[in-house]
């Protein structure tokens, strides 16, 4: 069948793949809970989800250093990518021998449309369907049931020295707008690199300090507190939650309401 990826590319997938190789980490993880984990014969070595994975699986480098050659090896009849993730050099040398399927992630909504097309491309269509079903079930039931973070003006960190913030066009800022908060950098794009002197200016309710990919710790969350003089909420959040696109969408909405708990 001759299908769409989703950055607008027409793949020829003669049949529901037997040998998948991922690129991506999250992708992976929803590979296996579609079932189609005997499928998989090549990850990349981020693919930590789930955790045996790694054990029983060809790793093929990382989402940025592909080995072409390993892939080669494995007689893959799809591969899939992320436009983000995977470097545009190595997945162009790829399609001329495989399909190749890109994912291109920067929303909630792309992300469900995500897991649609993957079940179709691989014969999982009901389950990928029930699982967007859960996911849009766990988000409305979180908007019932939120009250302390809806509406927070929040600051999303993702790295130290400088400090780089989530801005818009990006998929943690979807999952921070579906969750019920504001992202103070709405109004500008992507990762923003911010000082002491903008974290005050932007005068957020919450900074949010991610887990990947810098793992921010103690250390950093004191230092950050001083330098602000202690007049900003600070919080620390599972970074894969935010921005994992896929089965842990379903994780988010209990996640922040345990969070609720803790403020």
């Amino acid at each position: 069948m001759m299908v769409k990826d989703q950055i607008g590319r027409e793949i020829d997938i003669k049949k529901y793949p037997e040998r998948i190789v991922s690129l991506v980490p999250s992708i992976t993880e929803l590979l296996v809970f579609l079932g189609l984990e005997e499928n998989i014969v090549g990850v990349t070595k981020f693919c930590v989800h789930p955790e045996e994975l790694l054990k029983t699986k060809t790793i093929i480098g990382g989402t940025k250093q592909i080995n072409i050659d390993k892939i080669r090896t494995l007689q893959t009849d799809l591969i899939i990518g992320n436009k983000e993730e995977n470097v545009r050099e190595q997945i162009e040398i790829l399609e001329k021998e495989f399909p190749v399927w890109m994912s291109d992630v920067n929303t909630y909504e792309d992300a469900l449309q995500m897991i649609k097309s993957i079940g179709k491309i691989t014969g999982t269509e009901d389950s990928a369907e029930y699982l967007v079903e859960d996911i849009e079930n766990e988000f409305r039931w979180l908007k019932q049931q939120s009250t302390v973070l809806k509406n927070k003006r929040v600051l999303y960190l993702i790295w130290y020295n400088p400090y780089m913030a989530v801005a818009n066009n990006t998929f943690i800022h979807s999952m921070i707008e579906k969750s019920g908060m504001k992202n103070v950098l709405e109004n500008q794009t992507r990762y923003v690199e911010i000082t002491i002197e903008d974290i005050k200016t932007l005068n957020p309710d919450l900074i949010l300090l991610s887990s990947e990919p810098f793992p921010f710790k103690e250390k950093h969350r004191k230092e950050l507190e001083e330098a602000l003089e202690g007049k900003f909420e600070i919080l620390f959040v599972d970074g894969e939650l935010f921005s994992w696109y896929g089965v842990r969408m379903l994780l988010l909405p209990n996640y922040l309401l345990r969070l609720e708990m803790k403020m």
